[in-house]
């Protein structure tokens, strides 16, 4: 008994040293495929702030152990130099991360790791969304209950749903489902209340980008609103044409809502749907002159150069 003991502290003890080693493969030192519920346990333990993020000492420290863990034998991480791991870095940064910011978060982990086939499809890295408009369609759509939240069984639906866009939804038990809805709604439920809202299922359904994010616009912190110094009305045309996207010369209900969405994700990382309805009480009020209930291009004009006194629409230069 004392030998199994100190058999399983044995191999406890080389597991804290590098978490990696117990996914390869004993003779060939290939990674095997890893699970979803082997992902999350990935994910966890090298996130370990709990920030949604592999960044700064956390994505030091798993750059190390991805190296060393091909060795059979007990290396450290510590054999690893400055130099090697910079090379490193540079080298899986510019390989898996796709919006240039310097760290890994869920999704780009599920690119580096040789997933399990269809956990790996849920992740839609390939096929982004177009837009917030067309993200605000979803989300309405499997937020069967009204609840402002996607709860088990409505991510279950979804994700369900997206197997079967790529045909592969006959390869997937209904218990492996149920796995995977659990597993993504640990991975993304970063509040943890057993559901996911908006800004959590924004992270798990990812637009192509965010036009608001560009470098024309200013943020204006503490404030719900985008001002910029200097947009002209080429500019102003191509913000209400990407969402006015029936082209009926106003932005409204899904429209409206992505809008407003993209700009809450300039000023907050964490919202839920009573956000967004704040945030839409508060434009109408302010920019809706005639009480429409919906924006249109001269009011979504005010919107944009609200929150700078000196900000002015030039037309463009021929």
């Amino acid at each position: 008994m004392a030998e199994k003991g100190e058999l399983k502290q044995e191999n406890k003890s080389a597991l804290q040293r590098n978490f990696l080693r117990q996914f390869r493969d004993k003779e060939t030192r290939e990674f095997k495929q890893i699970s979803a519920s082997q992902f999350m346990d990935v994910w966890n333990h090298y996130d370990s702030d709990g920030n949604g993020y592999i960044e700064d000492k956390e994505l030091d420290g798993f750059l190390k152990e991805l190296v060393t863990s091909v060795n059979s034998a007990d290396v450290g991480p510590e054999v690893v130099s400055e130099s090697a791991l910079k090379d490193a870095k540079k080298l899986v940064l510019n390989a898996f991360d796709e919006n240039n910011d310097g760290r890994i978060d869920i999704a780009e982990l599920a690119q580096i790791l040789p997933m399990e086939q269809n956990f790996l499809l849920l992740f839609r890295r390939d096929h982004p969304l177009d837009s917030s408009v067309e993200f605000m369609k979803i989300w309405r759509e499997y937020d069967s209950d009204h609840s402002g939240f996607i709860e088990a069984d409505e991510l279950k639906n979804f994700l369900y749903d997206l197997l079967k866009q790529s045909e592969r939804e006959n390869d997937v038990s209904e218990e492996q489902l149920i796995v995977y809805a659990d597993t993504m709604l640990q991975l993304f439920d970063r509040n943890k209340d057993g559901k996911l809202q908006l800004s959590e299922m924004a992270k798990l359904l990812p637009v192509r980008e965010n036009f608001l994010c560009r470098p024309i616009f200013k943020r204006k912190s503490g404030g719900w609103y985008m001002g910029c110094s200097r947009l002209n009305s080429d500019d102003i045309d191509r913000v209400f044409n990407l969402y006015d996207v029936d082209h009926n010369g106003y932005i409204e209900n899904d429209e409206l809502h992505g809008f407003l969405k993209d700009l809450m994700e300039l000023v907050e990382d964490d919202y839920d749907a009573d956000d967004l309805l704040d945030c839409q009480k508060i434009l109408l009020d302010k920019c809706d002159m005639n009480r429409d209930g919906k924006i249109n291009k001269e009011e979504l004009t005010m919107v944009l150069t609200s929150c700078n006194k000196n900000s002015t629409v030039e037309e463009p230069k021929v």
